[in-house]
């Protein structure tokens, strides 16, 4: 398996030197070559495997130039963190399931991918004799699952932005209290939009990134897409039975369509899944461009803030790897594309609209700050189950979408301890911490703050980078 770049000039590369490459060294993204597909035989043999083994299986038919015996001891050193369940499956209400995705170490959904994604890169720079300077924009959830997946090892230091203000005090916590010598984290003047910017910008600077060994850990990085089909494979096998071909629908709360690429790889893999539904909240470029066709990102100043600040998101990273399929792979249209985007502040794909229910099976919909509140309240008064603002969104949105007969799936994103502020908004309950993450919240925050100035990060990579 060698993967391309979305925009073609790239030259064709295995897994271990795209996933050290992060963004592509033309700018796009990096792509599979050809899509593996997956039988109704092949399914049913996995069905009885455990977590790490499924991995370990989907993971193969990408990391083609990894050893089995290798990639089976990765997958299960990265998920030896979790629960023995990994990933629980739990009814809320007649209509919806949640894909429990958030018993990682950080309690987010980001650990599924960064556990492993610590694993193998590590795997490569021991391979190539080499080191990496990750670097890194979050919006809340993936800085710190990279941090606790990265921290201590040798060859790799993180620099990590966040937006000043914009994350809740849990997800601050849990990035500005690590104090290990690897981990940089930078606060940003600015909203989670600048912070994927400056990271693209230094990405894009082929002499700057190959003198400072930069790297990537962002949804970018494609080891982050692959590690994440698995779970959408390990669902549909713990929600349907044996020997059955059931189509389910999956609802995925959505910022940087990371995620919910993943399930759109897996539905092209050969996995029966019939609706793939975004939910945006009130930034809700997705909601729009999946609605209309027309894809308009909004600026800095009209990006809001929100009570699921994870998805305050105005410029998707990853929506040119699905318009790279929606143009039929080519990479003259992808950049036509964003010509006009520079040139008009939005891209019209209204031709294409059809296809986007039709042949790709997404639809989507927008929760806002009330929406979440009364979900997060109705959850609670029907099952007792709390759940955070991101997954509240995905609820609400799900609802919209129920059809009989089909399962309806939920992606949890994060526990709600990490929102303990709207919980306490919608439901009046104070949730317990545990000893360990009550000293997490007290301890001494360490972080840089930084204007939105691609050179004083410029400066700060060349202090403190590994060499």
């Amino acid at each position: 398996m060698q993967y391309i770049s979305t925009r073609g000039g790239m030259q064709p590369l295995p897994y271990c030197d795209t996933l050290l490459e992060g963004l592509a060294t033309d700018g796009g993204l990096a792509v599979p070559e050809t899509m593996p597909v997956v039988d109704g035989d092949t399914l049913e043999r996995w069905r009885a495997l455990t977590y790490p083994q499924l991995a370990t299986e989907v993971l193969g038919l990408f990391a083609t130039d990894i050893p089995r015996e290798d990639l089976a001891r990765m997958t299960a050193a990265a998920y030896e963190p979790f629960p023995e369940e990994v990933v629980p499956l739990r009814d809320i209400d007649g209509d919806l399931t949640l894909v429990g995705l958030s018993e990682g170490p950080t309690l987010a959904f980001k650990d599924m991918a960064m556990q492993f994604l610590g694993q193998v890169v590590e795997y490569a720079l021991e391979r190539k004799g080499s080191v990496l300077n990750i670097l890194g924009a979050t919006s809340g959830d993936t800085g710190s699952a990279a941090e606790h997946a990265l921290r201590g090892k040798e060859r790799i230091s993180v620099f990590m932005l966040s937006p000043q203000g914009r994350m809740s005090p849990f997800q601050r916590a849990q990035m500005f209290s690590l104090d290990d010598e690897n981990i940089h984290n930078i606060a940003i003047d600015g909203v989670f939009d600048d912070c994927q910017n400056l990271v693209k910008d230094l990405a894009g600077d082929l002499d700057f990134k190959r003198t400072q060994h930069l790297g990537a850990v962002n949804s970018i990085n494609l080891a982050r897409i692959t590690a994440q089909v698995v779970y959408y494979f390990w669902a549909w096998l713990r929600a349907t039975d044996a020997g059955g071909w059931t189509e389910l629908s999956f609802t995925v709360p959505s910022g940087n369509f990371g995620n919910i690429l993943s399930g759109f790889y897996a539905k092209q893999m050969g996995l029966p899944i019939r609706r793939l539904v975004l939910a945006a909240n009130e930034n809700n470029v997705l909601d729009e461009f999946f609605r209309t066709g027309i894809y308009r990102p909004r600026s800095a100043a009209q990006t809001l803030a929100t009570s699921s600040p994870s998805m305050d998101i105005s410029k998707a990273s990853n929506l040119e790897r699905f318009i790279f399929e929606l143009v039929g792979r080519d990479p003259e249209r992808v950049l036509a594309a964003w010509r006009d985007l520079d040139e008009q502040g939005h891209v019209d794909f209204t031709a294409e609209l059809p296809r986007f229910q039709e042949e790709f099976g997404i639809v989507s919909g927008t929760s806002t700050h009330a929406d979440r509140l009364a979900t997060i309240r109705a959850v609670f008064e029907e099952s007792e189950e709390v759940i955070d603002p991101h997954t509240a969104d995905g609820v609400k949105v799900a609802r919209e979408y129920v059809e009989p007969g089909v399962p309806m799936l939920v992606l949890e994103t994060a526990k709600p301890e990490k929102f303990a502020e709207t919980i306490r908004e919608a439901i009046g309950v104070e949730l317990d911490y545990s000893s360990d993450l009550r000293a997490m919240l007290e301890a001494p925050q360490h972080v840089t703050e930084m204007a939105d100035d691609q050179a004083a990060l410029r400066a700060f990579i060349e202090a403190h980078a590994l060499r």
